[in-house]
């Protein structure tokens, strides 16, 4: 006899429907697994024996054949536990028939409790798509399995309470769709910086426009200090950011369960000695990266020549196409990786240089093969590009808090309302994400600007892409002040981002 059990599958960020097939037949007894399972999944057949067993029912004693369809794609983790035990106990009359429209995943323990999986958040989502109306997940699952909506949610705790469901003894109640309450952010605040109102000034475009920014300066300037603030000042998170940032942690098995939807925009500062495999992402599960983890947010890199040059390399992909393919000898798939970058460095090895020159021991040699570690087309693709200068006495002295975080957050909420309304019905977001299209209709120059314009480009030695990034800037900086047109004003303050001394100097 075959019985088919509807489940699910995860491939990326996105689930697929999986027909669970169990057969059971005369001959030695035996338990295969076939559909392209990893080692996790073959190992379900000790769990699930056991499962059975220690609930109180009759492991049949039979030749079981347990096929995973589509065949032709590969099986991981341990969520097809569920699914095979439904369909062995009704595949022998242990179980009622299953109910319509319904499907099941979730790993099994050896005593017949439920335990959580990754990627409940996408596979339901694929449930839904599908046209299924129910499913049967882990209790901790359960929260993040509403967020589908349109779903009945089954948490289920252990074999004998969905065995009693399915047999009508007694029933489950459905999980109630998990609202989420207002996330306090804990960011720290910008007025506790001092001085730096450039700096300051650089950060609320990058907000307001989603532009990349690198921040240069000596060591104690503040330039940590003042990434860790932007998380504050930037946007709240739209429905679907949420959800795709929600179905990444859960994938990376990072969701919290107790708050199942993402709320805070992620902040990911990875460690300089980070290898890119772990930016990029990857592994024998094709797990993504930390450019995926922080789509939707910010990463940050504290002390950029220190990375590794691979390691930087593998920046480049996400920053032009704000998503990643991962090819491995397992497979291909593709992450979101629409992150902020924020990136901060020293101007040489010790740090001084330009600064102090009685502290500075590099050579000029020295300083250039320090910042000879950051490619051209990496810092080609970084919009704002600002120097941290040392604080001075008088500034450190001061009493007075600077600007809120709450005060510069609304002037960038009102700048990306602006640009929602602009770019309503396209797929572009905010500014930094403009293609050539939008950049030709909305970034149109008088004559005054296209003069602006060239001499910067002459000057500087700008490519054409850093004169797109550059229009982009100068159009979140009009966004800011509510102006329809870009002005050579708004021009002059977009180039003078780009005009760091130590990195010209190359």
């Amino acid at each position: 006899m075959v019985v088919t059990v509807p489940s699910l599958g995860l491939y990326g960020i996105s689930g697929y429907p999986v027909s669970v097939e169990c057969d059971i037949s005369r001959g030695f007894a035996g338990f295969e697994i076939v559909g392209l399972p990893d080692a996790a999944v073959r190992e379900a057949r000790d769990r699930v024996r056991s499962a059975v067993s220690n609930c109180g029912f009759l492991f049949p004693a039979q030749r079981i054949t347990v096929n995973l369809a589509p065949a032709d794609r590969k099986k991981e983790g341990t969520l097809y536990d569920l699914p095979i035990l439904v369909g062995l106990l009704y595949a022998t009359g242990q179980l009622a028939a299953l109910p319509e429209g319904s499907a099941f995943l979730g790993e099994v323990s050896l005593s017949g409790a439920l335990r959580p999986v990754r990627g409940v958040l996408p596979m339901a989502l694929a449930a839904k798509k599908a046209g299924l109306t129910a499913l049967f997940v882990p209790k901790d699952n359960a929260p993040e399995a509403t967020l589908a909506e349109g779903l009945t949610v089954y948490p289920v705790e252990h074999l004998e309470q969905l065995a009693d469901h399915l047999c009508a003894r007694s029933r489950i109640t459905p999980a109630e769709a998990w609202t989420p309450e207002d996330a306090a952010a804990h960011a720290p605040d910008f007025a506790d910086v001092k001085g730096q109102e450039q700096v300051k000034r650089a950060a609320e475009i990058a907000a307001a426009g989603g532009h990349h920014m690198l921040m240069v300066g000596p060591p104690g300037s503040g330039k940590s200090m003042l990434a860790k603030r932007i998380p504050s000042i930037l946007p709240r998170m739209t429905r679907s950011e949420a959800l795709e940032v929600t179905a990444l942690l859960s994938v990376a098995g990072l969701l919290d369960p107790a708050q199942p939807l993402a709320q805070l925009r992620p902040f990911r500062s990875p460690h300089h000695t980070v290898s890119a495999p772990a930016l990029a992402g990857g592994g024998t599960a094709l797990r993504p990266g930390e450019v995926s983890l922080a789509s939707h947010g910010i990463l940050f890199l504290d002390e950029l020549p220190e990375f590794s040059r691979d390691a930087l390399e593998v920046l480049r992909q996400p920053l032009e196409d704000g998503q990643v393919q991962i090819s491995r000898v397992s497979g291909s798939v593709v992450y979101p990786s629409k992150f902020m970058l924020v990136c901060a460095m020293n101007p040489c090895k010790c740090g001084w240089y330009g600064y102090d020159q009685s502290r500075c021991k590099c050579s000029p040699r020295d300083v250039d093969r320090y910042l000879s570690r950051l490619s051209g087309p990496l810092l080609d693709r970084i919009d704002l590009q600002v120097e941290v200068p040392a604080l001075k006495f008088e500034e450190l002295e001061q009493r007075q808090p600077g600007e809120s975080s709450a005060a510069i957050r609304q002037r960038v909420e009102n700048a990306r309302e602006i640009q929602r309304r602009r770019f309503a019905g396209t797929e572009v977001d905010c500014n930094a994400h403009m293609g050539q299209r939008e950049l030709r209709q909305y970034c149109a120059l008088d004559e005054a600007g296209s003069r602006v314009m060239q001499g910067a480009y002459q000057s500087l030695g700008l490519t054409a892409r850093s004169y797109d990034r550059l229009l982009r800037v100068a159009r979140t900086v009009a966004d800011l002040d509510a102006s329809e047109q870009i002005s050579p004003r708004h021009l002059a303050e977009a180039i003078s981002y780009r005009t760091a001394r130590q990195l010209v100097r190359r």
